[in-house]
């Protein structure tokens, strides 16, 4: 159950951006039940989760769907703080929230890509998320569909 001083994922994004990043993390993250290493070692659980995660943890598929909408709402947080989300269209919104998700939100505000974003040069800061496709050293699969993905939705392509 939410707590009731907890925002909700809809009054932080809006409801079109949190309606498609429910799906779009899910989809790239995957479900995992018991905490486990990603394919660069970090322990994650249910759907990139990683944040008082241990090895071998257990959870529920509720207990995943409850984490995910928190985790969701301290990384468009974090996106906040360092590029306003207020003046992005929401899908401009869940792109950067979803590699912020991925990628962590400090990465995401250093990077070129927010400083792009914050200068309101959002083509720019778009092109930028194909740049981001390695993890450990070396070029992932599912990081060039994921980038892709982010991208298209970021550009207005994919609503």
């Amino acid at each position: 159950m939410r707590d009731i001083g907890r925002k909700s994922l809809v009054a932080t994004v809006g409801a079109a951006a949190a309606a498609a990043l429910v799906i779009i993390v899910p989809k790239f993250e995957g479900t995992v039940l018991v905490a486990s290493p990603d394919p660069v070692g970090i322990v994650t659980a249910c759907m990139g989760d990683t944040k008082d995660v241990k090895l071998g943890q257990r959870f529920s598929p509720q207990e995943c769907e409850q984490r995910l909408e928190q985790r969701l709402v301290e990384h468009a947080q974090g996106v906040e703080r360092c590029t306003p989300l207020a003046p992005m269209t929401w899908y401009q919104r869940t792109a950067f929230i979803s590699f912020a998700y991925n990628v962590g939100v400090a990465k995401y505000c250093g990077s070129t890509m927010a400083k792009r974003a914050a200068a309101h040069n959002y083509a720019a800061a778009c092109s930028e998320l194909s740049r981001w496709t390695f993890a450990g050293g070396r070029q992932l699969p599912g990081l060039i569909k994921r980038r892709a993905v982010e991208r298209a939705m970021c550009e207005g392509r994919m609503q």
